[in-house]
């Protein structure tokens, strides 16, 4: 039987970037949080020692142990749903910090397109441009409304940047914190390319500090010196920004703040009315407990927020059939269109890098360009990332080329530092077949159902994947490189190639509780009490990272949750229009 804790004000289920913002937002105003990670300890410390691809890029040590819980996916409703056993198209993150701890460190605002994307696209393209598969919404908030909230998530993690450079991107009432990363032969090439071409390059927003910061509450992040170990691993310099020495330690010391480990919450305690707390296993001695709380809020990574919603019977199961529901809804995920260049008599030092040193544009993002003749809408940004090629995993070479053997061998060492990529982050609309769901027949080793995925490319995503991909292959060729090979999109989506981590919905935001399930406050319509924050309030995904964009929201949630506190328990009113929101 579980044993039934002391009841605490606020309980955050999930200590990643999101939790630690409401740790640190609620803890400095008085209110006592308790947080619980199912995962291990870690900090700056543990990441002192050589640099070890195989353990973290390739063992995947900072991500989920599938052999605990894993998803089972599909691609159409009709096909049984099968176990993931190995990680590949994205990686989920484990342990203090989540996936903030071997994040790139891209640090992007949505466009105010993105937010109220069903109404601009109904206005100037027609409500037909996709068909009634694709259920297109808006967000319930404007750009306007978060834009503040953009700035202080920036503020918190000193993003580096140049905003003056960006024309086409999200407009922005401040600079950002500290300038941008340094400029290299390979930024500075696709600068020249994209310029001679019309378009407008800028240096991509960093997480990978350009100099040392100290944040308004006090706590430093370090320089970077591109070593070019980001992606999959912790920085051992506390030089990219991270939960673990941003808001965490700001959490910690307003000593309201306690955090639990090996905290695995398997249901969210529920009456019918209220959220009454949540329900753990401690991982370490297998005891469960009942954590009783005022306000629970959801900080885990989208997938799990999900699940932890069916598994609690909670809110409105999404229905593909009928549409109707909308735990699980929209789900959507981003597709890769890219070009690679192999250039004979030119090398470049592509081992130094940081995960978020690059160049980018936004020419062909959001609606920055005319659909009216297309088959499609939205974008993408378009880069050249420097984020430094490391040995394993590393191996380009043109298509031509036998994957095994002398040859192969001969063409690896010769276009280690002889080739580019230019590549783009195609955004993705939401579908009706697209969705998360749980499984009827596999469970976890506690045994709950696990959550079942059903997605597959959808002919927008193709039209726009044929598109962008043609705006890379024509910036590579203007780079100077001898030879350019276009990537190619899959007949059905697979989901062992790793792509991005880039996942969003299921939970999804909106300003109708019919076709929504919390609104722009992060707050449940059907369960006041209960907050869920993160890529799963997206209602699709755009052509960026989304980590800037969670960060936002859950800055706005904190200011919710604070707001629900004060006014004893009413579904919290937006302060810039004083409607329920």
């Amino acid at each position: 039987m579980a044993k039934e804790l002391d009841k605490v004000e606020v309980v955050t289920v999930g200590v990643g970037w999101t939790g630690g913002i409401i740790a640190a937002e609620l803890g400095k105003k008085g209110v006592q949080v308790v947080g619980l990670e199912r995962g291990k300890s870690r900090d700056t410390e543990d990441f002192q020692h050589i640099h070890d691809e195989y353990r973290y890029a390739i063992r995947y040590d900072l991500m989920q142990d599938l052999s605990r819980e894993t998803i089972t996916f599909r691609n159409e409703r009709d096909e049984r749903a099968l176990p993931m056993r190995q990680l590949g198209s994205f990686l989920m993150g484990e342990g203090l910090g989540g996936a903030g701890v071997h994040w790139d460190g891209q640090v992007y605002r949505f466009l105010p397109y993105d937010l109220e994307i069903k109404t601009r696209t109904d206005e100037q393209y027609g409500a037909d441009k996709l068909g009634d598969d694709y259920t297109l919404q808006d967000w319930g908030i404007s750009y306007d409304e978060l834009e503040p909230y953009f700035y202080q998530f920036e503020q918190t993690t000193g993003i580096s940047g140049n905003g003056d450079d960006m024309p086409q991107s999200a407009p922005r009432n401040n600079p950002y914190p500290t300038p941008p990363m340094k400029e290299t032969p390979i930024t500075r090439r696709f600068k020249d390319a994209a310029s001679n071409l019309d378009y407008h390059p800028f240096h991509i927003p960093s997480a990978n500090l350009s100099e040392a910061y100290e944040n308004p509450v006090g706590q430093t992040i370090q320089q970077c010196q591109y070593c070019g170990f980001c992606e999959r691993f912790g920085c051992e310099y506390g030089a990219k920004s991270t939960p673990n020495v941003t808001v965490l330690p700001t959490a910690q010391k307003t000593d309201n703040f306690e955090l639990r480990m090996n905290s695995n919450v398997t249901e969210v305690l529920y009456d019918g009315d209220k959220a009454t707390g949540v329900k753990y296993v401690d991982l370490q001695t297998g005891e469960e407990f009942i954590q009783p709380a005022d306000i629970v809020v959801l900080t885990s990574w989208v997938m799990n927020n999900t699940r932890l919603l069916l598994n609690s019977e909670i809110g409105r199961p999404y229905d593909p059939e009928t549409k109707s529901g909308v735990i699980g809804k929209n789900y959507c995920y981003q597709m890769r269109p890219s070009a690679t260049g192999f250039f004979e008599d030119k090398k470049f030092n592509k081992y130094m890098g940081a995960g978020a040193l690059g160049a980018a544009i936004d020419d062909f993002n959001g609606d920055n360009f005319d659909h009216s003749d297309l088959d499609f809408i939205h974008g993408g940004v378009i880069t050249a990332n420097q984020q430094g090629q490391r040995p394993i995993n590393n191996n380009v070479v043109p298509n031509d080329t036998p994957n095994w053997g002398q040859e192969f061998k001969s063409e690896s060492i010769k276009y280690f530092y002889r080739s580019l990529s230019v590549g783009g982050q195609g955004a993705s609309m939401p579908h009706r077949n697209n969705y998360m769901s749980l499984d009827p027949d596999y469970t976890d080793t506690l045994g709950y159902p696990l959550l079942r995925l059903t997605y597959d490319f959808t002919e927008q995503d193709r039209n726009l994947h044929n598109y962008l991909t043609e705006k890379a292959v024509e910036i590579m060729k203007e780079m100077g490189a001898d030879h350019v090979e276009a990537s190619e999109m899959t007949d059905h989506y697979n989901i062992v190639p790793y792509q991005t981590t880039h996942n969003t919905g299921g939970v999804i935001m909106g300003a109708d509780p019919e076709t929504s399930a919390i609104n722009n406050y992060s707050q449940m319509w059907d369960v006041d009490n209960l907050f869920v924050i993160g890529a799963s309030a997206f209602a699709h995904n755009g052509g960026y990272n989304p980590t800037g964009t969670v960060g936002a929201l859950a800055y706005r949630a904190a200011e919710g949750i604070l707001q629900f506190r004060e006014e004893n328990g009413q579904l919290v009113q937006s302060k810039t229009n004083n409607k329920v929101t």
